[in-house]
């Protein structure tokens, strides 16, 4: 037996609405035909997708992974049939939050395409709780979100995990010593400025628990409320920082800075792609939903 598409876009209804009865009337079939082509993907899967219960269904991380991978083909497939049979969607602006630094080098740039095909996009920056009450009172489609939601009424898909480094230009990395970071911690770092996202050091501190198991003691030399400031202050030798991988990539690859540790377990923290539940029915954020699902495994 091979994976059909029917089975796919079933799956992707299922996921989205949150119900093998409402999956059957969304798609224009009997429950028992829903039922039978989720349980022959879960066949071909070797594991569960979703976990029946008393209202619904919950998705399971294999089913996480399943949506990241197939839900922007399906989606795509479904617009080209749109188009081919002249049934273009009307077009409203989709209005997108998230945090400043991944939006800028990252989500913007992915939608291009998309802007290319006549979507339109209003985008609002923030932190993650103002956003996500912006998303439930209704004036956001979509949030980026650093933390994942707990609002009843939200539904979340982990996007894209986000490594930190601690950095310094390659100036400063040749008065620093190696050798004594790597045994002693920062012990061999209080000679040397820090550079923080915020007076409470949130990434800094973070870090610290991960890698040394303790936290940072020391006040900021520069504190910089936007990561790419922060990248400036680090390139320009004014001291030393954490910052997520994402952002520093290319400054990394031309040896402006340089990573000062390499952990073997390097602290990360997910993204999540959030929507009010019911949400995706509408066909152009289930677009959007499904594209950046696809772009944001290149992000990292």
């Amino acid at each position: 037996m091979s994976v059909q598409l029917n089975w796919l876009r079933t799956f992707v209804t299922v996921y989205r609405l949150g119900s093998f009865t409402k999956a059957a009337h969304r798609l224009g079939i009997s429950q028992p035909a829903v039922t039978h082509q989720i349980r022959n993907l879960e066949k071909e899967m070797g594991r569960p997708l979703f976990e029946r219960l008393p209202h619904g269904t919950q998705p399971t991380p294999a089913a996480d992974g399943l949506l990241r991978e197939v839900q922007g083909p399906v989606d795509a497939l479904g617009q080209a049939v749109q188009r081919s049979m002249g049934n273009e969607v009307a077009h409203r602006p989709l209005y997108i939050g998230g945090p400043v630094e991944l939006s800028t080098t990252r989500l913007i740039p992915s939608v291009s395409d998309l802007v290319a095909e006549g979507m339109q996009f209003r985008f609002r920056f923030g932190l993650a709780e103002e956003l996500l009450t912006d998303l439930g009172a209704g004036e956001l489609d979509l949030v980026l979100s650093t933390i994942r939601p707990r609002s009843r009424g939200i539904s979340a898909t982990p996007l894209v995990d986000e490594e930190f480094v601690l950095l310094a230009s390659a100036e400063l990395a040749a008065r620093i010593p190696r050798d004594r970071l790597a045994a002693e911690g920062p012990a061999a770092l209080a000679d040397i400025p820090l550079i923080s996202y915020a007076e409470s050091l949130p990434i800094i501190r973070r870090y610290w628990r991960t890698v040394f198991d303790t936290v940072p003691v020391v006040t900021p030399a520069v504190v910089v409320p936007d990561l790419r400031g922060a990248l400036a202050a680090v390139r320009s030798s004014a001291g030393i920082s954490i910052l997520p991988t994402y952002l520093c990539a290319e400054e990394m690859a031309s040896g402006d800075v340089v990573p000062l540790l390499q952990p073997e377990v390097p602290p990360i923290n997910t993204f999540y792609l959030a929507v009010r539940q019911g949400e995706l029915s509408h066909p152009q954020l289930a677009l959007l939903h499904g594209h950046l699902l696809m772009k944001g495994q290149l992000w990292t």
